[in-house]
This record gives C-alpha cells, sequence and structure tokens, in this order.
C-alpha cells in the first residue's frame, strides 16, 4: 500500500501539470478553411453558343452572395436575360461579360443596362477557388451599369 501512494501522487501531480499547459477550448485557433465558399448551384442558363453557365451561392467576394446583396439583383430571370444571347466581350483567359437590358413599362418607364460576368474555367483567376473536376466557376458577379453604386433598382426584382 505504502507503495501504491507514492505513485498515485506522482500520477496526479503529472496530470495536473500537463492540463494546466493545455489551451482552455475558446483560446484554440479555428482550423483553417483554404477556400470558404459555398459551391451549390443557384441558377443555371445555357447562352446562345450552348454553354451551360451555373450561378453559385458563392460568397462575399463573387457569385450569388455577393451580387444580390451589393449590386440588388435578388432573380434569376435577371441574369437569365443576358445569358441566353452571344458573349458581348471574351478575353480568350475564360472571362466572359454578357450586357443586358432591363425595361420598365407603365406610368414611369425606365430602362437599365446591366452586366453579367462569368468565369467560364475551373479556377478563378487568382487560382484561389476551384470549381472541381469538369465544374466551371460560373457567374462571379452582376451589377447595373450607370447606377449610384452600380446598384440595380428595385423594380427590377419584382
Amino acid at each position: 500500500m505504502r507503495k501504491i501512494i507514492p505513485i498515485g501522487v506522482t500520477a496526479l501531480t503529472t496530470a495536473a501539470l500537463l492540463a494546466g499547459t493545455a489551451l482552455p477550448a475558446q483560446a484554440r485557433p479555428a482550423p483553417v478553411v483554404p477556400n470558404p465558399w459555398d459551391r451549390r448551384v443557384k441558377c443555371t442558363s445555357t447562352d446562345d453558343d450552348g454553354r451551360k453557365i451555373v450561378t453559385r451561392y458563392g460568397n462575399s467576394d463573387f457569385g450569388w452572395n455577393h451580387f444580390t446583396h451589393r449590386h440588388n439583383i435578388k432573380k434569376c430571370s435577371i441574369l437569365n436575360a443576358a445569358l441566353k444571347d452571344k458573349v458581348d466581350k471574351n478575353d480568350g483567359e475564360g472571362r466572359l461579360e454578357y450586357e443586358g437590358v432591363a425595361i420598365r413599362t407603365g406610368g414611369r418607364p425606365a430602362q437599365v443596362k446591366f452586366v453579367v460576368i462569368v468565369q467560364y474555367s475551373r479556377k478563378t483567376k487568382d487560382k484561389k477557388y476551384d470549381a472541381g473536376r469538369g465544374e466551371k466557376i460560373g457567374v462571379i458577379n452582376a451589377f447595373c451599369r450607370n447606377q449610384p453604386h452600380n446598384k440595380c433598382p428595385a423594380w427590377m426584382n419584382q
């Protein structure tokens, strides 16, 4: 019995010392997420050349979560109106631009030009985001030209 007590005390002392050096749960650094963006598809369209173009939820940098808040485009039909036609600008490296026009009729008619930018490649130009094998990044931005802060008017979402 006398031999067991010193071994027990030593074990308890060692455990207490080791436990004291561990960081509390809230002080531990969060695991690093390399490319936090939502790859799920919100909208799909096909352009005049037969390209299947997706709009992914993305994040605050690009995709639906970027332009729906920053540029007030909240309907897939707005994107599809521009994407159904031919490409207006092509940089030859996967960046495509489609232009569209939204027209409001009625008591106060209005016309707004808008642009949809597509990254038609697996990765973004900065190689930060990857859509995966056989997939394309898709729509990265959409906005209205000649509007304050490139923000589209609310009537476009009705």
